[in-house]
């Protein structure tokens, strides 16, 4: 079992700090990917501006969900990153002196980086996405003379 732990103090620090939060982000956005892949496949519709639905498009439900699994990926990756960060400072400073303290200062500090990244992370991409008529499929084309189309992201 020996072999396998880490000698080298930089590792360490990589392998136990770092690394974790952006497999964190690239794991939440996957999730957003996989629970949302019907629409990949059949598409979501895509309304002009009265809201009336023009068709459904599989290229909207595309950059809807990127949209989403971005937002998600930077929602979960800062929570788990920037509390680290913050934490190593708290610890080099002796600001908190016993361990009880230590885990009151860290459930204080992602507590409030996740409260504070929720608005953050929502408002990166409108809830209601705009998309070019040109970038849509033949048969939208076919059906609409807006030269701007109108979806809905999601959450």
């Amino acid at each position: 079992m020996n072999r396998y732990t880490l000698k080298n103090s930089l590792m360490q620090l990589v392998v136990k700090k770092l690394l974790p939060a952006p497999l964190l982000g690239l794991m939440s956005a996957f999730t957003v990917a996989v629970v949302r892949s019907p629409e990949f496949e059949n598409g979501i519709e895509v309304m002009d501006r009265n809201g009336k639905v023009v068709g459904l498009s599989q290229k909207a439900g595309e950059k809807a969900v990127k949209e989403t699994a971005l937002s998600r990926a930077v929602l979960f990756g800062t929570t788990f990153f920037l509390p680290a960060v913050l934490m190593y400072f708290v610890e080099r400073a002796k600001f908190a002196k016993t361990p009880h303290a230590l885990a009151s200062v860290r459930m204080l500090m992602i507590t409030s980086t996740l409260v504070g990244m929720l608005p953050v992370s929502l408002s990166m991409f409108p809830q209601c996405g705009e998309i070019k008529r040109a970038d849509l499929e033949p048969e939208i084309l076919s059906s609409t003379e807006e030269t701007e189309l109108f979806y809905n992201r999601g959450i």
